[in-house]
Parts: structure tokens; sequence; C-alpha cells
């Protein structure tokens, strides 16, 4: 996508579509290219796609425009193929399902990105790519006047899909699709000004931790990843700050910042979710058993932390839930 944009530009947008049910991959193109049209404007134009592309576009897709930087995230059920691109633009490419392969047809500059691997160059020329089915991908697109150009040159950036500086821009780029309608001129400035320094921390191989406007991206990229490890005994700030590449006081400073703990975050978020397994149907699990599941102490720490939590204990929250048919 090129850069040719406009100021009357919308400072922002956002679409999404889902042509995966069946009946609805006839109409999944032009549903995406109205929405890309209208939401992200002439800053970034659609490319031209294959025929088979276009019949049969079976995909579940969002973007997010912000200033003149786009994300997108993709599911493809069918193969999408770009019969040519648009030139002098930045972008990263973060697979975690499928493949994407992107250069020209005699395979010479063809590069393939697998699950699990992310790819970021700069491409001063029409090159085609294709996505295979069933591939899920992030693509982050920023034109040449972003300062990444002379930042890469002509390397080609590769790495793992979980490295600590793609963690913190997947927290970011998920925080944007839920914001970014609501966001002001200055918020917006601040959400692009973010994303691009999180782009160049992924060419750099790290990011500047001091850096405030990523305070928030780091605080929400320990509690993606804490939510995904709460039942594990080894879960602690040392180690968050350890898979973040940051410090422990980093980290402690950047949620004092957002006015918040670490240790109260993971021990709420325990507590939550032994609340909802306690009065989920079927439930095979004691009181001591679910204790120990989300890493209390004892039963009684436990019992004395829901108490302070919900205003009861868990037994008589159980007995009410289930006396009110809940």
């Amino acid at each position: 996508m090129g850069s040719n944009g406009t100021d009357s530009d919308p400072p922002h947008g956002t679409f999404s579509v889902d042509s995966t049910p069946p009946g609805s991959a006839s109409h999944g193109f032009d549903a995406f290219r109205r929405g890309w049209e209208t939401q992200v404007g002439d800053r970034f134009p659609l490319s031209n796609y294959s025929p088979g592309t276009v019949g049969d576009f079976r995909v579940r897709a969002r973007l997010r425009r912000v200033g003149d930087l786009a994300t997108t995230d993709i599911h493809t059920a069918s193969a999408i193929q770009q019969i040519d691109g648009v030139a002098d633009w930045t972008q990263l490419c973060v697979l975690t399902r499928g493949a994407w392969t992107v250069g020209d047809r005699s395979g010479r500059h063809e590069h393939t990105v697998p699950a699990g691997q992310f790819m970021l160059r700069h491409q001063d020329r029409q090159v085609p790519w294709e996505m295979a089915p069933d591939t899920t991908i992030k693509i982050v697109i920023l034109p040449p006047t972003s300062t990444l150009e002379p930042l890469l040159g002509n390397r080609i950036v590769r790495g793992p899909a979980d490295a600590a500086e793609i963690r913190l821009l997947a927290a970011h780029t998920n925080m944007l699709h839920s914001t970014v309608a609501d966001l002001g001129p200055a918020g917006v400035h601040a959400a692009r000004n973010a994303l691009l320094e999180l782009v160049k921390a992924v060419a750099l191989g790290r990011f500047d931790d001091a850096e405030p406007q990523l305070t928030p991206t780091l605080v929400q990229a320990a509690k993606d990843l804490a939510d995904r490890r709460l039942s594990d005994p080894e879960l602690s700030p040392t180690v968050l700050a350890r898979a973040l590449n940051v410090s422990v006081r980093t980290l402690h400073r950047a949620f004092e910042t957002a006015g918040e703990s670490i240790t109260a975050y993971i021990r709420s978020r325990r507590l939550d979710e032994a609340r909802l397994a306690l009065t989920a149907p079927g439930n095979p699990l004691t009181i001591s058993e679910l204790a120990a599941f989300w890493q209390f102490a004892d039963s009684s720490h436990f019992a004395k932390a829901f108490k302070k939590a919900y205003g009861s204990s868990p037994s008589e929250y159980a007995r009410a839930i289930r006396s009110n048919g809940l």
C-alpha cells in the first residue's frame, strides 16, 4: 500500500469482514473491498487479486487504520493471492498459522514466512504474494515516510512470533482494535507513535523501555501473558519481565503508572477463574482442589481472599448461585 493520502483523509478507520460461512464467499471480496475503500481511504489502495481469490474469498479479517499506519488481522479459509503490490512501503507480517509467501514468480527473490515466525521488510518494487488456506496472520503496513526505510535499508528481519517485541506489538494492535474508533486526534497520534516505536523495536531487536508511550502496551502484554499462565505455579513478575525482555523494575513501574500492581492483578484473575470454575455445571473440584489449582497456599487463604473479593465464602457463593438457578 502506498502513501498517497491527503490531509483530508480520516485519521482512523476500522472494519471487519467474515466470508467464511457457507454461501458467503461469492460476496466476500466485494464486502472486503467496500470496507477497505470506505474506512481505510486512498492512503492504502488495494492492489489486484487473482480471479480465483475474487471468486472464492473465504476469510475473516479486521483492519484498523491509525493515521498513516494500518494493521490487519486475517484468517484464510481459502488461498489468497495478490498478483501485484504497491511499491515503496514497509510491511511486518506475523504468522501464527499457515504460510505467507512474497516475491516474484521466478522464485529468485521469494520469501516464505512459516507459522510461528515474523518478517519485516521494506518493499521498493511491486511483488506478488500469496497466503495458503488456513493461514492466520497479522500485518502492519507503514508508508515510506515512517522512518523505517532508512532503519531497515535492504535488510529483511526475521524471527520467532513469540519474541518479546512481537508480544508487545500484538498487545498494542489488539488494544487499537477495541479503542481506535473512540480516540480523538491526540489519542490517534499517540497510538500511531506507539505502534511505530514497536515496529522499530522489532527492527532493532529491542525496545526503549523508558518510552512512556509504551507503558499501556507493556502492561497489556504482561496481562495477556499472565492470563495464559494463571494456573502455572511459576508465574511471577520476574517470569513476565523475562518473557517481555524488560527488567522487573520496569514492569513494576509500568503497572504503578497505570495504578495497578502485578501481583494484585494475578491474584484477582486467579480468584475470578476460581469463581467461574466453582459455579460451572458439573464442576468436579472441591474447594481445596480449586485453591491448589489456582495457586493459593491452602483452602483457608483461598476462602479469605474469596470472601474479601465477593462478600461470601466459596461454599456460600456456590449455594447462592445454585439456589438462584444461575
